[in-house]
């Protein structure tokens, strides 16, 4: 009974111990603590530098031109020490790369697909010193280890946020273009069949074409896409099958003019959507930035009428020697935040005393236009009696 009631029992509690102990190890990876911010804090401002971010930039470059000159044997021949010095050189950059984004943040570098991208490659990095420590330097497949070194190149995807954006849109329309790709299969098995009974007679038939249903589908693609369909025609015109020409057209209006039609749209309509979105976050980037410099801005000048306010209290400066000495804090390529500090009290202060000269000033110009009208008006008065006495004198000497 007890052997019963012991068996019964443990499988129950073995797997509640282990979501304990599961969760209690959760619990502490989420409230550890690092004693090297500072350091990751460091290392993830190197990342994100624009001098960081172009070095990587030019050894991706370098690397995918040294592979394209290794392609031709006499140039490899020529500079194989050079190449065996770069292609070191170039698998320490992307390591130390890796190493650094996990160290900056190891649990986040597995959430980030682009960073995974970067696992990837230095997988594929690692294959051909693998198969030549395990197979040895004649082993076959030794040549495809070493083409699919060109992946390399994708890490470019990482460094370039307009790739980035046509890839995100091609995820979008994942299960769209599925979808499509679905009903495009399914259309493809209905003409098989149906083409293998028609054109794929053992006696008469064309076996080469419609042989089986693998060589079917291999024909319909070639109709899908329109290469070479008029030799396909051809053929089987020349074995006199009399619904060839009426399979044919329907088949490439529905294949070509259809579906792969409505695959490009979808693609299309995606990708503009992204590059919208991809606009928008851009111009918010920059609308940020400029906030961020209008704070900076905002704060300095602030602190400066504070200061000089306070020094005008204590110093007994005149206005305008307050403002020359404001003028000397500003830069001609700084430009005048008004928005949060136009409610200031020290800029309400100026602001208020330059309406003040300035009413000063105009009251003053107006008092100049009075004396002005009144000079004209004097003169016009004594302009008749001028030309009078101009009159009488001609009519005396007459």
């Amino acid at each position: 009974m007890s052997q019963r009631l012991y068996h019964h029992i443990l499988p129950r509690i073995i797997p509640s111990t282990l979501l304990n102990n599961a969760s209690m190890f959760w619990e502490r990876l989420r409230t550890f603590q690092r004693k090297d911010t500072q350091c990751q804090a460091f290392v993830k401002r190197v990342i994100a530098s624009n001098l960081f971010k172009i070095i990587m930039i030019s050894t991706i470059s370098t690397n995918a031109f040294l592979v394209v000159l290794w392609t031709d044997y006499k140039t490899r021949y020529r500079f194989f020490r050079v190449f065996e010095i770069s292609e070191v050189l170039f698998v320490a950059m992307y390591s130390a790369e890796f190493y650094m984004n996990l160290y900056a943040d190891p649990i986040g570098f597995w959430k980030d697909g682009y960073k995974l991208l970067d696992l990837m490659m230095i997988i594929v990095i690692s294959f051909p010193y693998a198969l030549l420590k395990i197979k040895g330097k004649h082993y076959p497949h030794h040549k495809i280890a070493n083409g699919m070194q060109s992946l390399r190149i994708l890490k470019l995807i990482t460094y370039s946020r307009g790739i980035r954006t046509l890839i995100t849109a091609i995820g979008q329309t994942f299960y769209t273009v599925a979808s499509v790709l679905i009903l495009f299969f399914i259309l493809m098995y209905i003409f098989a069949i149906l083409g293998f009974c028609l054109f794929g007679a053992p006696d008469k038939g064309d076996q080469e074409n419609w042989g089986n249903l693998a060589v079917a589908f291999f024909t319909l693609f070639s109709l899908a896409t329109v290469d070479g369909w008029t030799d396909l025609q051809q053929q089987l015109d020349s074995r006199d099958f009399f619904l060839s020409r009426a399979f044919t057209i329907i088949f490439i209006l529905l294949g070509s003019f259809v579906f792969l039609s409505m695959f490009v749209g979808v693609m299309i309509i995606h990708t503009e959507n992204s590059i919208k979105k991809f606009e928008r976050e851009l111009m918010l980037e920059r609308h940020m930035t400029l906030m961020k410099e209008k704070q900076v801005i905002l704060k300095r000048q602030q602190e400066e009428v504070s200061r000089l306010m306070q020094a005008q209290s204590n110093d007994y400066k005149s206005f305008g020697e307050l403002m020359e000495d404001f003028k000397h804090t500003l830069e001609h390529t700084e430009p005048m935040v008004l928005d949060d500090f136009g409610t200031s009290l020290p800029f309400i202060d100026i602001y208020l005393s330059t309406l003040d000269n300035q009413d000063t000033t105009i009251y003053k110009l107006q008092e100049l236009y009075y004396e002005i009208v009144h000079v004209l008006n004097l003169m016009l008065d004594d302009l008749p009696q001028k030309k009078q006495f101009h009159s009488s004198a001609k009519v005396d000497k007459k």
